[in-house]
């Protein structure tokens, strides 16, 4: 199975200028936040990267301040195992899909392969 059978398209990148405090509620709706400049993805932000800062600070900072870099990605023509690998070796639960331009297409969710492969 290859990942763009599984990922979910779309995806909007927010500008590394957005205010953290704006990033914190679409985490908690989305999971996961792409940062990116001149249509390229440059980081996400994930409740992991949040968490790591104090109430006080968010107001203060923005999604350039605790995007993680370097990015961790996939691309849709991978085979799903080893997607499935990548997310393991990085701890992580989604990975960006991207174009080898760079550009994000889609988003691989841990859910939606388990989802996937239990039918």
């Amino acid at each position: 199975m290859k990942v763009r059978d599984v990922m979910h398209p779309g995806g909007a990148l927010v500008a590394p200028e957005t205010p953290l405090s704006q990033i914190t509620a679409m985490t908690q709706e989305a999971g996961v936040v792409p940062i990116g400049e001149y249509d390229r993805l440059v980081g996400i932000v994930t409740e992991r990267e949040i968490s790591a800062y104090g109430v006080n600070d968010i107001p203060n900072l923005t999604a350039r301040d605790v995007m993680s870099k370097p990015i961790v990605y996939c691309y849709p023509e991978e085979e799903v195992d080893d997607a499935l690998r990548i997310m393991n070796k990085h701890a992580v639960h989604r990975l960006p899909v991207v174009s080898h331009q760079k550009r994000m297409i889609g988003v691989l969710e841990l859910s939606a392969i388990a989802g996937r492969t239990r039918h």
